[in-house]
């Protein structure tokens, strides 16, 4: 399966996203650190935390876009919902998995390696609300889909209106 262009450049948003928080966590850390020296750490366990828990959080995001890249395409409903719940269901199982691992091994500041998890879904969100006010229009070689609801003999269904 060839990845689609949309896929790498929104995950390089959330990569470039994430890695600017994760940085800004790592600063916090070591701006407490040095207020708190006895309460906030700041050593190898900080770094190795945050990054392992930028990749946990950038994979994860990637994963769901190539699982949207496969049903996008699907007419099979029950198939579509079918490959996104098991892929939720996957990347729920990682992230869990890295929370344990996270808290288990020494080698890991267990906060560190979870707050990045929760970077991509703020970036999303806040990116979403700066951009509802502007009236984003696609740029070139995006494409726009607008759904609407089409009433036809007592019967409501959506109707793809711009491709």
């Amino acid at each position: 399966m060839k990845i689609q262009k949309a896929v790498w450049k929104e995950t390089g948003f959330v990569a470039a996203g994430t890695g600017a928080g994760t940085i800004l966590m790592i600063a916090v850390f070591a701006g407490l650190h040095k207020v708190m020296p006895a309460s906030v750490p700041m050593d190898a366990p900080v770094a190795a935390g945050a990054a392992a828990g930028f990749c946990v959080a950038v994979l994860n995001f990637f994963l769901m876009g190539l699982a949207v890249q496969k049903v996008a395409g699907s007419t099979n409903e029950d198939f579509a919902r079918r490959a996104m719940t098991v892929s939720y269901r996957y990347r729920t199982l990682m992230q869990l998995l890295w929370c344990v691992l996270a808290f288990a091994l020494p080698v890991f500041n267990a906060a560190a390696g979870i707050i990045p998890l929760f970077i991509p879904s703020v970036l999303i969100k806040a990116r979403g609300i700066l951009l509802k006010g502007k009236g984003r229009k696609p740029s070139a070689g995006e494409e726009r889909v607008d759904i609407h609801k089409e009433q036809q003999d007592g019967e409501t269904k959506e109707v793809d209106a711009q491709v």
